[in-house]
């Protein structure tokens, strides 16, 4: 009985090879190890090619050209740097680099103490800890659509929840403030939202790194009769720094390409408060039709977030290294 497995896969195998045509039975046994292996990788190459790297090669094609996506039959003339000039010289531009820094930082920030925070409470392990583990990742579950118009209805400040809820601990009118209408506060209620959403993700990433801390460690330690705060700031925190540091990275790449939840939400307003520098590209691509100056535009981002991740990841390897 004990072989009959192995028989019926022997005989599957016999038939697969009987099915198989002479003539590529014979080229593939005269392939080696190393052509097959490109014969099995070379259509996901290509489609990666044909997906990601032309994209980017004609965008800096028409990042030097006075093309415009809406007038595709007029002729197309080479204008050197002078988009890349022109983008770099629009105060726009740098208002709306200066939001998105604003966004970025704020975000990873909260994001990060909040989500190492609930991390290390799940770390203990305490009753029900796996309910309240799936109860904290629904937010990040939900499309940014959903989320969007669930929390647009939240801030209403006549019928929203969110406006009672202040006005219950602070004792301000509810409708005398709108989170979204108002300049101070429409950048904050992004960047609520957007913690309430993404704070589930750091914390997984956090959790990995403090369930990834031996146990002798911390039973050394407490043979040496270090406190508690002792082995957390000289045992978790420096063990656990390469994945929240690997936290931040993923969250500060994701945030600074922000569009959806400022298009939801703000659409970029009220006037150009919550206009970070993706909804500049798309008003310069989309509505203006600049698709030269646009393509430039992209480049620049491009560069600056791939230069800027280079430079933390050699900072992630040293920490690692440590």
């Amino acid at each position: 009985m004990t072989d009959a497995p192995s028989t019926i896969a022997e005989r599957s195998a016999d038939m697969l090879a009987h099915a198989t045509p002479t003539t590529i039975a014979v080229r593939v046994r005269g392939l080696s190890d190393r052509a097959i292996a490109w014969l099995f990788i070379t259509p996901t190459i290509a489609l990666l090619l044909a997906i990601n790297i032309f994209p980017l090669i004609w965008a800096v094609y028409l990042s030097f050209t006075n093309f415009r996506a809406n007038r595709p039959n007029a002729e197309v003339d080479g204008v050197g740097l002078r988009n890349y000039q022109r983008v770099l010289n629009d105060p726009d531009i740098w208002i709306a680099m200066q939001t998105t820094a604003h966004f970025v930082f704020w975000t990873i920030l909260l994001q990060t103490v909040i989500g190492f925070a609930l991390a290390y409470l799940i770390d203990r392990k305490f009753r029900g800890h796996a309910f309240w583990t799936t109860v904290i990742l629904i937010p990040m579950m939900l499309s940014p659509a959903v989320v969007g118009n669930f929390w647009r209805f939240l801030y209403q400040p006549q019928i929203g929840l969110f406006n009672y809820i202040v006005s219950f601990f602070t004792g301000i009118p509810p409708s005398s403030f709108e989170m979204l209408g108002s300049v101070t506060l429409a950048p904050w209620a992004i960047i609520i939202v957007d913690t309430w959403m993404w704070t589930p993700y750091v914390m997984l990433i956090c959790l990995a790194g403090l369930r990834s801390i031996p146990d002798y460690i911390y039973e050394a330690a407490e043979v040496d009769r270090a406190s508690a705060w002792r082995q957390f700031w000289s045992i978790t925190v420096p063990m656990a720094l390469p994945f929240i540091m690997l936290a931040v990275l993923f969250r500060g790449i994701e945030n600074f390409k922000m569009f959806d939840m400022v298009m939801l939400l703000t659409g970029g307003g009220p006037g150009s408060t919550t206009e970070v520098a993706s909804i500049t590209l798309k008003r310069e691509a989309f509505e203006s039709w600049l698709t030269g100056r646009s393509s430039a535009f992209a480049i620049i981002l491009f560069v600056a977030v791939f230069g800027l991740a280079n430079i933390y990841v050699k900072a992630l390897n040293k920490v690692k290294q440590r």
